[in-house]
């Protein structure tokens, strides 16, 4: 009976542990996640969601604050226009999360960042070439390029020295995306490094409408692979979305995968940045407490627990000291959203919002609680403590249960 570990994912000549751990913003996949990775073997993705409240969290620094200060008379307003982003602030806190993995890396495997292109931040092209930029500058392995089509990513890495060096990804989930993407950047000469195909039990922002469950990871893997087939290119896919034991992961790797991309198992471990209140949310979910919703403003689908505080919360927009998802003219659905609310109750003191979130402040007090299909069964990986709650996992024992398990089994913890 194979197991992961009788598979290797092949970059040349490196040869690693098939298995990836995905990229989950803000900071739940933690530096600490990815180093334990890389140090077994495998690629540990980090994110750059939210990267300068990442960089004031880990590193003390004040870019949120100074952000506000900027433009606090503006607060009150819907009109967000004005609200920038100072580039340099952004490559320092972008080079200050990198570099700290980079310099702690040990052992054999590779440390990528996830980079969403949905975070628009009042300026999606500048801002997104100094994020790409300035992780390529602290020596990041390489980058997934994920949340969006991504059709001129490339194109704003071109000039970099590292652009055919690091290895570059992009996250489809139909064969038609990937050909568009494949077609934008014929002229570069420049393929990408892997594919990343995540399908519909994913977790966070998926790239399907509310009909996700009509599809199926193993229809789209198999459409992806024959296209590379029938163009002739030889470019490894790695699978994504509800891949929930080692033997899960064996089937896809004999179905033509190269490698495996898995996170929901990895956010109820010690290195996970989620608190550990909500870990233990993750463990008590029951199926029914798991739903695909519109709530996200970037016009995504967002797989969360029913129970997210967030959800329903109207708090003033916060875009002045975020403003993450503002788009190219300053506008935000939450935004519209909000104002909607106040105007139709004007003497309350605290309104609702019930149709979209402000996921910027949300999602950096972890009141958003994302996840994959699959958490419900996150109790059966672990073991109910005499107090009622669950332990908590080392990613090293997850990572190994991926790696050696076989017949559907799952390890339980000491």
């Amino acid at each position: 009976m194979k197991r992961v570990d009788d598979f290797r994912l092949l970059f040349g000549k490196q040869e690693l542990v098939p298995i990836v751990i995905g990229g989950m913003g803000v900071d739940i996949s933690t530096v600490e996640l990815a180093l334990e990775a890389a140090r077994l073997g495998g690629i540990g993705n980090i994110s750059d969601a939210m990267v300068q409240t990442v960089s004031d969290h880990r590193f003390d620094t004040k870019f949120v604050s100074q952000k506000l200060k900027q433009s606090p008379h503006n607060v009150a307003s819907s009109d967000k226009s004005s609200v920038k982003f100072c580039l340099g602030t952004l490559e320092e806190a972008t080079r200050n999360h990198v570099g700290q993995a980079m310099e702690a890396k040990r052992g054999d495997g590779l440390i990528f960042i996830n980079c969403m292109e949905k975070l628009t931040m009042n300026a999606p092209r500048e801002t997104l070439s100094m994020r790409l930029k300035a992780a390529l500058d602290a020596g990041i392995d390489g980058i997934t390029l994920s949340a969006g089509l991504h059709l001129g990513s490339f194109a704003l890495m071109e000039d970099h020295p590292r652009f055919r060096d690091a290895k570059l990804g992009i996250i489809v989930s139909s064969a038609r995306a990937l050909a568009m993407f494949l077609r934008k950047n014929a002229r570069l000469q420049r393929l990408p490094d892997y594919v990343v195909v995540e399908g519909p039990l994913a977790g966070g922002h998926l790239g399907f409408g509310l009909d996700w469950a009509q599809y199926d990871l193993r229809t789209i893997l198999d459409e992806v692979l024959a296209y590379l087939k029938s163009e002739h290119l030889d470019i490894p896919v790695i699978a994504a979305g509800g891949i929930f034991t080692g033997s899960d992961a064996t089937a896809f790797l004999e179905q033509g995968a190269a490698a495996v991309q898995v996170a929901t198992r990895f956010t109820v471990t010690h290195e996970c940045g989620l608190p550990e209140k909500v870990k233990q949310e993750y463990f008590k979910a029951s199926e029914a407490d798991i739903e695909v919703n519109l709530l996200s403003p970037t016009g995504y689908p967002m797989r969360m627990l029913k129970g997210s505080p967030g959800i329903g919360a109207g708090i003033r927009p916060n875009c002045e000291a975020y403003g993450y998802l503002l788009d190219a003219k300053g506008n935000c659905s939450y935004i519209d959203a909000y104002n909607r609310e106040v105007a139709l109750h004007p003497e309350a003191k605290k309104v609702s919002v019930k149709d979209k979130t402000c996921l910027c402040t949300h999602m950096r007090n972890f009141d958003i609680w994302t996840c994959g299909e699959t958490t419900w069964r996150l109790k059966d990986t672990t073991r109910r403590l005499a107090d009622g709650s669950y332990q908590l996992l080392s990613a090293e024992q997850v990572f190994h249960d991926y790696q050696f398990s076989t017949g559907g089994k799952i390890a339980l913890p000491d």
